[in-house]
């Protein structure tokens, strides 16, 4: 009884974790971002994908368990594309995010930053960003590579305005003190990377708004392409991608502010970088799956609001669609 609570019978395409709750969207998302599927082996793929169609097929082989089809499962979701069904280069994977991604937050919360590495390091953050919104967006329509440049170009050039200007604004203040401004200085990075993410994934994905995106009943089967359903899909990766540097560019600065002035760091100087470095990446990997499980990936809409054709072409009163990473 208890192992049928912990492992439930496995439903192919369909989350381990009941997806109504927020903690149960957050089990599904740890799984997703797991780190350790980054090391899984072609072969191991392989099997897992053939596991998954012998399943779908009733082709089984006996003493298959329900936790070695949600594993396979597991693999199979971090690794492959659930619109194209192609690998996701490892880099931009979600499970890739906080392992590539901590060492440009690290560079980004430097401290005495100059107007060239501030440029340096919003860039990269920007580019990879863009790779990472590109890698996991809703492929059920083709993106034009025009529009993955344009979201690129507008994200790099917002998030390196805002954090220039801003530093040249508190350069420029002469009445705080340089304590007072070295922690602001620290706090430019967020405000210059949410409106950069809100700028990347509104641009990255303005083909959704005029193309739409698949919407799915109850079967599976695709009902239509809604515009109202991409705006959603939109809207809820932005305010994600808002949320999660929060903490991220917020709670390290102010954790390394009060460290620094610790006597036994004063005195060892050189394990500044480690110890900051540490804070980054335990606020990174935190900060993740709980931004990200505020919604579902695959979120649900009634009918009702959707296009008038939508409602016409299915007798659901609930559709489901990929609202993307």
């Amino acid at each position: 009884m208890a192992e049928s609570a912990a492992c439930p019978a496995f439903q192919l395409g369909r989350p381990r974790y009941e997806q109504g709750s927020f903690l149960g969207r957050l089990r599904h998302f740890v799984d997703i971002i797991d780190p350790s599927t980054l090391f899984v082996s072609e072969r191991r793929l392989k099997e897992c994908v053939k596991l998954l169609e012998d399943y779908k097929h009733g082709t089984l082989p006996p003493g298959v368990t329900d936790l070695q089809l949600w594993e396979a499962q597991k693999v199979k979701q971090a690794i492959i594309h659930p619109d194209t069904g192609e690998k996701i280069f490892m880099p931009f994977r979600m499970s890739g995010y906080v392992p590539f991604g901590t060492p440009l937050v690290i560079g980004l919360l430097l401290p005495n930053q100059t107007v060239v590495s501030t440029i340096i390091w919003q860039w990269l953050n920007q580019s990879h960003n863009a790779c990472v919104n590109y890698a996991n967006r809703n492929a059920t329509k083709p993106t034009p590579t025009s529009k993955f440049l344009q979201g690129y170009v507008g994200a790099v050039t917002s998030a390196v305005s805002i954090a220039v200007g801003l530093n040249v604004l508190i350069q420029k203040a002469n009445k705080l003190s340089p304590a007072t401004r070295m922690i602001i200085q620290r706090l430019v990075p967020f405000p210059a990377v949410a409106t950069a993410n809100i700028c990347n994934v509104g641009l990255m994905r303005h083909n959704e708004l005029s193309e739409g995106v698949d919407v799915l009943d109850n079967n599976g089967n695709v009902v239509g392409s809604s515009k109202i359903a991409a705006r959603h899909a939109i809207m809820e990766t932005a305010f994600t991608r808002v949320v999660l540097p929060m903490p991220i560019f917020i709670l390290p600065p102010i954790i390394m502010s009060y460290l620094e002035r610790l006597r036994f760091l004063q005195s060892n100087r050189r394990l500044l970088l480690p110890i900051h470095s540490a804070v980054c990446l335990v606020t990174f990997s935190l900060s993740l799956p709980l931004a990200i499980s505020l919604f579902p990936q695959m979120s649900q809409i009634e009918v009702c609001h959707l296009e008038p054709e939508i409602a016409m072409a299915t007798d659901c009163k609930v559709v489901t669609y990929n609202k993307g990473l």
